[in-house]
C-alpha cells in the first residue's frame, strides 16, 4: 500500500514512530509530512525516519486559517504524485485530502467531542475512520473504538525500554528521589481560553519539591527566568526515560501527564481540562494512577502531593497499577498496523469485535 502520515505535533512522532516502522518492515511504501516544528523534526531525524516538509505553522487563530489551505494543497500534490491509499494521522489536512482525492482518511483522536469543537468541525466530517479509545464521547458513525491509549503506542512494554543513562545525564542516581515538572504554552487550537499553572503555583510547587529531591523542568517555549536553573536539557527522545524513574510528574500538560502515568509514576496535573477528558479521567478514577485538579482548587493539589511524598514504597505501588492498567489495554501500535494493511474491511472487523478479537494485540 502507498501510505501517508502528516505529523502535527511533536507527541505525534512518539506515536506514530513503531507504526512506522512496522508498516515500512511489512513492505508498505510510507510518506511522512511535517510542519514547521523543530522538536518533531529533530526526532524523525533521530528515528530515522525520512520526512518531507510542507511548511511553518501559525500561533495566530487567523493565520491557521489562510496556513490551513496551503497545507491541504501541498498534501493533496502529494497524494496525487505517490497515489497515496490511506493517510493516516491527527490533522484536519488528511481530512480535507481525502474529500479532493481517492485517499481515504483515518484520523487519530483520543479528545471528546466537546473539547475541540473545531476539530470536530472541520476534521470529524471528512474524515473516512476516527480512531478514538473506548469510552471517548464521540457522536460520529465514522468512529472505530479501541481499548488502548495513544501513549500506549509507544510506551508499551512491547517497545518501551527505559534508558538507565539518562540519569547520569541528568546527575541522580537510581533510587534517588527527583521530579518532573511541564509547563504548557496552550497555543492549539482547542487551548483557546485555557488555564494552567500560575506563577505563583509553579513557585510553591518547586519550593515544595526541591526540598524532597531535585526538580527537572520540560517546557514548550521560553522558560521564567526564575526556574531556568531547573531547566534540563534533554534530548526529546529520552524524555520517557527521565519521567520513567521520576519519584512523581507535576504540570499542566495532558499528553505528558498521561505519558507519566502509564510509565508507572504518580502524576499530577492543574488546568482548566480536568474533568473533560475521558481518557485521563479513566486513568484517574479507574486505575488512580494521576490526579488533576482546576486553577482554583491548588490547595487540594498541594495536599494531595503531600500525601503522596509521605507514602513508603510509592514507585513499586505505581507499577501494580501499571500492570492493572495494561491487563485491560492492548497494544496500539498492533492494532493500528493490523487496522491499516487491512483497511477499509478492517472498520466492520473492530466495530464488531468481540473481547476476543482484541487479545491477539495483548
Amino acid at each position: 500500500m502507498n501510505l501517508l502520515i502528516d505529523i502535527c505535533h511533536p507527541a505525534h512522532v512518539h506515536l506514530l514512530k513503531n507504526i512506522y516502522k512496522r508498516l515500512i518492515e511489512n513492505g508498505n511504501d510510507v510518506t511522512v509530512t511535517v510542519k514547521d516544528l523543530p522538536v518533531a523534526i529533530k526526532l524523525l531525524e533521530i528515528y530515522d525516519i525520512p520526512y518531507v516538509y510542507i511548511g511553518q505553522k501559525s500561533d495566530s487563530i487567523g493565520k491557521k486559517g489562510l496556513m490551513q489551505l496551503l497545507y491541504d494543497f501541498k498534501l493533496w500534490k502529494i497524494a496525487l504524485k505517490k497515489r497515496i491509499d490511506v493517510g493516516v494521522g491527527t490533522s484536519v489536512t488528511i481530512a480535507h485530502v481525502s474529500k479532493l482525492s481517492k485517499m481515504k482518511s483515518i484520523i487519530l483522536d483520543d479528545d471528546d467531542d466537546e473539547v475541540e469543537p473545531l476539530f470536530v468541525k472541520y476534521a470529524h466530517r471528512f474524515a473516512d475512520s476516527i480512531m478514538t479509545p473506548v469510552g471517548t464521547h464521540r457522536k460520529s458513525p465514522k468512529t472505530v473504538f479501541y481499548p488502548s491509549y495513544h501513549a500506549l503506542a509507544h510506551l508499551h512494554p512491547n517497545y518501551f525500554k527505559p534508558d538507565p543513562s539518562v540519569l547520569k545525564e541528568a546527575g541522580v542516581k537510581e533510587g534517588e528521589k527527583f521530579f518532573v515538572m511541564r509547563f504548557n504554552a496552550f497555543k492549539a487550537h482547542h487551548d483557546v481560553g485555557v488555564v494552567g499553572l500560575t506563577i505563583e503555583n509553579k513557585r510553591r510547587l518547586v519550593d515544595l519539591l526541591s526540598k524532597q529531591g531535585k526538580v527537572f523542568i520540560t517546557t514548550e517555549k521560553n522558560i521564567d527566568d526564575e526556574f531556568k536553573k531547573y531547566q534540563i536539557k534533554l534530548s526529546p527522545e529520552k524524555v520517557h526515560s527521565l519521567m520513567y524513574y521520576a519519584t512523581m510528574f507535576v504540570g499542566d500538560s495532558q499528553s505528558m501527564t498521561s505519558e507519566a502515568a502509564i510509565l508507572g509514576t504518580p502524576a499530577i496535573r492543574c488546568n482548566t481540562f480536568v474533568g473533560k477528558l475521558h481518557t485521563l479521567n479513566e486513568i484517574e478514577r479507574k486505575y488512580d494512577m494521576t490526579y488533576g485538579f482546576l486553577p482554583q482548587d491548588s490547595e487540594k493539589m498541594f495536599k494531595k502531593i503531600e500525601e503522596l511524598l509521605a507514602l513508603p514504597n510509592l514507585k513499586e505501588w505505581w507499577k501494580e497499577k501499571r500492570d492493572n492498567l495494561l491487563a485491560e489495554k492492548i497494544d496500539y501500535t498492533a492494532f493500528l498496523t493490523w487496522f491499516i494493511e487491512n483497511y477499509p474491511q478492517s472498520i466492520q472487523q473492530s466495530q464488531n469485535a468481540t473481547p476476543e478479537f482484541w487479545e491477539q494485540f495483548k
